[in-house]
């Protein structure tokens, strides 16, 4: 599943007033995904990721405090977090609408984000084979070259249209 169709916006159905246990892990993940993203985008754009402290600096001078706890639980999915005004923050730090950020159904993947997937992906995918060369350490020279033609069919844009459906 490709990227976009991994950030499908959601609306989540409350439940008295609550979501479920279900529904705000699946938020949860969705918005982790949402600015792993962004956060990768970033590091396309200017050449290295964004940190905590650029970030929390960001935020601070807007008026919004970001602990590296809540944030460390925020972008690895572990907890969903409904604070307009930290969506605000994040979505202006990043320059992108804060709807989209949170998940709003209808929002749209910004324009500049959807510009960056192809370089995202092929920034994934060479963590992934560079990772691969390290771990495996004594791996064949073949093996390795598999490894990185499968990577390279994954991200290609013909492959990505493929799976998502020609979108």
């Amino acid at each position: 599943m490709g990227i976009l169709n991994d950030l499908s916006i959601h609306q989540h159905r409350e439940v008295k007033g609550r979501m479920t246990d279900e529904e705000s892990t699946t938020a949860a993940e969705d918005l982790a995904k949402r600015l792993r993203l962004l956060l990768d985008v970033a590091e396309a754009e200017t050449g290295s990721e964004p940190t905590f402290t650029q970030i929390a600096a960001f935020l601070e001078a807007r008026g919004t405090n970001l602990s590296r706890s809540r944030w460390t639980y925020i972008v690895n999915g572990h907890r969903y977090v409904q604070d307009a005004t930290l969506f605000e923050g994040l979505a202006a730090f990043f320059d992108v609408d804060p709807e989209f950020l949170a998940g709003s159904e209808g929002a749209e993947v910004p324009a500049k984000v959807s510009a960056q997937l192809d370089l995202v992906r092929s920034m994934r995918a060479a963590r992934v084979k560079s990772y691969a060369a390290r771990t495996l350490g004594d791996i064949s020279p073949n093996a390795l070259q598999a490894i990185s033609r499968f990577l390279d069919a994954e991200v290609s844009p013909e492959a990505h249209a493929t799976k998502s459906g020609g979108e």
